[in-house]
């Protein structure tokens, strides 16, 4: 009997160290499948590291390359940007040359007036076309934003602070003054003076 229960704990050893045996080798064999997967994932994760790299790459290189090229374009957009309004003035010194080249020849000072006038007339419009409008000032009331005041000057029956006379043309582009118009402005009687 003792033979039995030596023989039979021998075998319930055996049975145990077998189960043991066999489920270390399926823990072993699940360890390698999630090493192997965690390989796997690794390797896919290294392989979309390197294609977001390349791409960050990439767009650096065409955002260096949009921002040169709009650097470029606004430099070429600055250095000929009054390209379109000397194209517009050539005909004009076209004009002016000929006139030039016709005076000697010329005897009726009228049509060389009337040259010259046209000329002027064709100046204007290309100016106007630009937005460039003459600032009227003879007859207007004083206005510091339009008219720069040379010298006052008495005269009688004019409202004090008018303008008399247009010494220089003023001009606004578009809204702003670009040259103001120098003029000569009423001043005020010394009779208006002495009843304030």
């Amino acid at each position: 009997m003792i033979k039995e229960k030596n023989k039979k704990e021998r075998d319930e050893k055996e049975e145990a160290k077998s189960a043991a045996e066999q489920n270390g080798n399926n823990i072993s064999a699940d360890i390698e499948k999630e090493v192997e997967k965690t390989k796997l994932q690794i390797e896919n994760l290294e392989k979309e590291k390197d294609a977001l790299r390349d791409q960050l790459l990439r767009k650096a290189a065409e955002f260096e390359n949009y921002k040169r090229r709009t650097e470029t374009e606004q430099t070429n957009l600055l250095k000929y940007s009054s390209e379109s309004i000397i194209a517009k003035l050539l005909p004009i010194i076209d004009d002016l040359e000929r006139s030039l080249k016709h005076m000697d020849d010329a005897k009726d000072l009228d049509s060389i007036k009337n040259g010259v006038k046209m000329i002027y007339d064709k100046f204007m419009r290309i100016l106007d076309a630009q937005g460039v409008k003459k600032i009227e000032a003879a007859g207007k009331p004083f206005d510091v934003d339009f008219h720069e005041a040379l010298m006052q000057q008495k005269s009688d029956g004019v409202e004090p602070h008018t303008v008399l006379e247009e010494v220089e043309s003023g001009y606004i582009y578009k809204d702003r003054v670009i040259r103001h118009a120098k003029v000569i402005v009423s001043e005020e009687s010394s009779d208006e003076n002495t009843n304030d």
